[in-house]
């Protein structure tokens, strides 16, 4: 599992262009707050080798999964949500998860931990706005 702006990253598999080389089913996680996306640190190096060669020869689409076995495809197991779920019941999750983070935090007395944590929600919060006023 991954985090970024204090949310965990969901998993899925996704095109990105590198160069004029389409890669796709590339694994990837994202941050349902602020949208980052990044691939999957387990497939990273698959991937940037993958992308080189295809520069390199001049192709111009790749599938991913072409390249790696299917127990590397395995990669989203541990992930707490995933793509197909709603944005905002994936939000509402995440705060509730971070919720329970800040008591803890609290109750070890964690100030740094504490603030972290308040600013993530604070992340959080504003996210969940935008998705409802998008409903």
């Amino acid at each position: 599992m991954s985090f970024c702006c204090g949310a965990s990253m969901i998993g899925s598999k996704g095109t990105l262009q590198h160069y004029r080389t389409r890669i796709h089913n590339v694994p990837l996680l994202l941050c349902p707050v602020c949208q980052r996306i990044e691939v999957h640190y387990l497939v990273e190096n698959e991937y940037e080798i993958l992308a080189e060669y295809a520069q390199t020869d001049g192709v111009e689409d790749v599938d991913f999964k072409d390249y790696v076995t299917e127990e590397d495809m395995k990669l989203f197991e541990n992930c707490v949500n995933h793509e197909d779920e709603d944005p905002l019941e994936i939000v509402r999750s995440q705060i509730d998860s971070a919720l329970d983070l800040l008591a803890l935090a609290k109750q070890w007395k964690d100030t740094q931990w504490e603030a972290q944590l308040k600013r993530r929600l604070a992340l959080m919060s504003r996210r969940k706005s935008q998705l409802t006023k998008q409903k």
